[in-house]
């Protein structure tokens, strides 16, 4: 087992020496490495790691290592692809050229990919080795043209336009997606202003092949999908109808038919009770207020949680500091003159059972653990926020340090104050602050490292069992 995981970190480092050692001590190693890894392969691990002389020697000793698929569905070229490594991509392309019409996850190809990433080198290089991966399409019939309007990658889809015009395909621009969707239909669906500029421009040659007036699924044209809100959306609809686009005579009741088929859908679900329908109703705006993928930008919802997470960090830190009246505060003396001088409220008998079934509670300061405790978690689940939704940011190193110094002068000022505590009171509020600092990154790790041992665990099992060759 101890070769299998030397031959993955030579992959991972680029050792070619160390591979050709492994080789000449075992020459099925590779293959036996394929039938362990259940998760990718030696070309996989090598390519991530941008290791670009190690990826050619493997695809020299068996180019069609290059086909295989990992857990993901993703084969090399297709990470290369994913990662913008030109390098690698050309050396596993000068080895087979056939490797751009490989499908992958979802049908697509490494072309589909490099759209989806605005990679414009790649994409050139993917098209000079095989133009006809350019026909490809997904499992939802989308080409490289519609999922680079999809993707709202503009830069993408104008070199894609020109490797049309370069191999006299400009026909392509209008084949429809799954729903009849030309490349029009999207890019004025979605308002996209530089692509439907691109397509309605009078010099290129794709102006005089593409038609204006085709119908999608619904039997819609691009002039019938446009939405007219603001001004914008009427220079759209007057660079259509320059370029001879009109509207469907049907579009009208096409419309109305989709929306009285999506209203009396709604209707269905309706209850009959007017409570109810309130009910309904509230839960459809907490469904609507929900974070939704599809509809939601990443983007925006790490700038939101980062603003909740440094609020929180910042409100935790300042109460940890300075904590309320009461709260980590060392206990008056029994016979002290404050407590003596103080005028005792006359209490019932009812008040007095209370306070006695409160006392072992409240007279055992559980109430302060609770504060420091609860406090001490969320200064330290928020930072971890922070310190997740900021990776690979600029200057994470020195964030990081600015983060545990934070956390550092918290820890300072909470002993600070817990001065003048009994020695068992003090231990116990340190092993809650403890506990507090280290519950957060637990809850996260712990189950990946768990993970990794069960991996590694039945890989180790699965070696065991597997009978080693017999040399002649």
């Amino acid at each position: 087992m101890a070769n299998y995981l030397l031959l993955e970190e030579a992959a991972r480092q680029g050792k070619i020496d160390v591979l050709d050692n492994l080789l000449k001590e075992n020459p099925s190693i590779l293959a036996y490495y394929k039938h362990i890894s259940l998760s990718e392969s030696l070309l996989h691990v090598a390519t991530i790691s941008g290791q670009l002389n190690f990826v050619g020697e493997l695809m020299k000793i068996d180019p069609d290592i290059a086909r295989e698929m990992n857990k993901d569905g993703f084969r090399p070229l297709d990470i290369a692809v994913i990662m913008g490594k030109i390098g690698i991509v050309k050396e596993i392309l000068s080895y087979n050229q056939d490797l751009c019409l490989l499908k992958g996850k979802h049908q697509r190809t490494a072309l589909h990919y490099a759209v989806l990433k605005g990679r414009i080198d790649v994409i050139d290089e993917l098209l000079y080795f095989c133009p006809n991966c350019i026909h490809d399409v997904t499992v939802h019939e989308e080409n490289a043209l519609h999922l680079a309007v999809k993707g709202y990658q503009f830069d993408a889809f104008a070199a894609l336009v020109k490797w049309l015009e370069r191999l006299g395909k400009e026909s392509m621009v209008n084949l429809g997606d799954g729903d009849g969707n030309t490349v029009l239909h999207i890019a004025v669906s979605t308002k996209q202003h530089e692509c439907i500029d691109l397509l309605l421009n009078e010099k290129s040659s794709i102006r005089g092949t593409i038609h204006v007036n085709a119908k999608n699924g619904d039997g819609l044209t691009a002039l019938d999908v446009l939405y007219i809100k603001d001004s914008y959306d009427v220079k759209i609809s007057q660079k259509l109808e320059r370029a001879g686009a009109i509207t469907s005579p049907d579009s009208s009741s096409i419309k109305t038919e989709k929306s009285l088929q999506q209203t009396t859908k709604s209707e269905k679900n309706l209850k009959p009770k007017h409570d109810l329908q309130l009910s309904e109703s509230s839960k459809n705006w907490f469904k609507y207020f929900k974070f939704q993928k599809q509809r939601d930008s990443p983007s925006n919802t790490r700038n939101a949680l980062l603003v909740v997470a440094a609020l929180i960090t910042t409100v935790c830190f300042q109460a940890g500091i300075n904590p309320p009246n009461g709260i980590l505060e060392k206990s008056p003396q029994p016979n002290s003159p404050q407590q003596n001088s103080r005028e005792r409220p006359f209490i019932g008998p009812a008040g007095g059972s209370a306070l006695a079934a409160a006392a072992p509670i409240l007279g055992s300061n559980v109430s302060s653990f609770l504060f420091l405790f609860g406090n001490s978690l969320g200064l330290t689940a928020s930072t971890c926020i922070i310190i997740y939704l900021t990776s690979g940011f600029p200057f994470q190193r020195e964030l990081h340090i600015a983060l545990y110094s934070m956390m550092f002068t918290y820890g300072f000022a909470i002993s600070a104050i817990m001065k003048g505590m009994h020695t068992k009171k003090k231990a116990m509020a340190y092993v809650l602050v403890t506990v507090a600092y280290i519950l957060p990154f637990a809850q996260r790790w712990v189950p990946r490292w768990g993970n990794k041992a069960w991996k590694y665990w039945r890989r180790t099992r699965d070696f065991r069992k597997t009978p080693l060759p017999i040399e002649n």
